[in-house]
């Protein structure tokens, strides 16, 4: 191709001004894929509708706030709305987005953006609302599974069958993990179709740096740091982490906790704390911007994931990078990320006396710090971008 391949990123996962965190891994690989190729891009990342930007709304008014169009990072960024409708919204949800982002995208057209392909992310509702749109554009379309599109939304039968459609329509589905992909298989998708394009992490932003002084700045003290990084609901597994506390503080006393993130289970997750008398040894901080990730992660020992499911989870290959090891259960695509005891343990009972076990065996014989930043250097993004840049221009000839 003698012009620059020409990309357009639809999904609801793409972080704004009004939610710089929302789908920011997302943004991440698209932007690594443009400073490893060249290609130009432009993004569609629709927006429920929702009347109020009242503060007192919460989440629906973040979303209320979101720009109709924005520049970020350089990259033009279009967020039209799209109707949502409670309890039947579901089924529905894949046609209000599509015919809610249909004259966006043709506009881009119109204005001399003619894309090459569809890069889609999350298989429901949006892989689903793409394909009915590469249909309606006679464009090519890739879409990328991500982790509960595939593990738990299909395990509703209407949405099934609509990603079946949508991946015996796409010309290409991308898994983060090899986990992902043979979900598609069993619904015999053609193996020419898929293709395994892992996640990277960013080893400029996510490095080893002193323990001690950014245990100092976050106020952790000297005893061991534990650290769970993620959204606060159930299937993250925080409730687990907490109930692990009293083991590990019969052996350190000193050991504190740390849940960064925030969701509906904050207020069920202090009150655990408090049950079990751990106010001075857990701490909930809230939800971190991403730039704040790394002092969080390098002041760790021991960064846990007690999730029920994942995709390929970030946070694990970003503590790695910062030269912390993980206790992680084994479920999804966490096994293709831990593949040596250097970078931690899996656990294959998701209760807390074997989250505990794991922690007790990595705090008294930790790998060096050097060894597990080294680990992580595997999983750099140039080859997950040349892996899609190629993809992407094989679909477009």
């Amino acid at each position: 191709m003698s012009r620059p391949l020409k990309v357009l990123l639809f999904s609801t996962l793409f972080p704004s001004s009004a939610r710089p965190g929302h789908g920011i891994f997302v943004e991440t690989r698209l932007r690594e894929l443009m400073g490893e190729s060249g290609i130009e891009a432009r993004v569609v990342a629709p927006v429920p509708w929702f009347p109020s930007t009242h503060p007192r709304w919460g989440e629906y008014a973040r979303m209320a706030s979101t720009p109709a169009f924005e520049q970020r990072n350089g990259i033009q960024v279009h967020h039209p709305r799209y109707a949502v409708i409670p309890k039947v919204g579901m089924n529905l949800a894949p046609f209000l987005l599509a015919a809610g982002s249909l004259s966006t995208l043709r506009r881009i057209i119109h204005d001399g953006f003619d894309f090459d392909v569809i890069d889609a992310h999350y298989y429901y509702p949006d892989g689903v609302a793409a394909a009915w749109l590469a249909g309606r554009l006679g464009k090519p379309l890739a879409i990328t599974a991500r982790g509960s599109d595939l593990n738990l939304i299909s395990t509703h039968a209407i949405p099934r069958r609509m990603m079946q459609w949508a991946a015996n329509k796409a010309d290409a589905s991308i898994g983060v993990c090899n986990a992902l992909v043979d979900v598609l298989r069993n619904w015999n998708v053609d193996e020419a179709r898929l293709s395994v394009i892992r996640n990277g992490v960013d080893l400029v932003r996510f490095q080893v740096g002193d323990r001690d002084a950014m245990r100092a700045q976050l106020g952790l003290g000297e005893g061991p740091v534990l650290l769970s990084v993620g959204n606060l609901q159930e299937l993250k597994g925080h409730h687990l982490v907490i109930d692990a506390m009293p083991q590990i503080l019969s052996r350190y006393p000193r050991a504190h906790l740390a849940i960064v993130g925030g969701g509906p289970e904050y207020a069920s997750l202090q009150a655990r704390v408090q049950a079990a008398g751990l106010q001075s040894s857990v701490s909930i901080t809230g939800p971190k911007p991403q730039s704040e990730l790394p002092r969080w992660y390098g002041a760790a020992d021991v960064l846990v994931l007690a999730s029920s499911r994942e995709g390929w989870a970030n946070v694990l290959l970003e503590a790695l990078a910062c030269g912390t090891p993980v206790v992680a259960t084994r479920v999804g695509g966490t096994p293709e990320v831990i593949q040596d005891d250097v970078a931690g343990r899996l656990v294959d009972r998701r209760d807390a006396p074997s989250l505990a076990a794991a922690m007790l065996e990595l705090l008294s014989d930790p790998p060096a710090r050097v060894q597990v930043r080294r680990y992580a250097e595997g999983f750099g993004w140039p080859q997950t971008s040349r892996a899609q840049l190629e993809l992407f221009e094989r679909l477009s000839r």
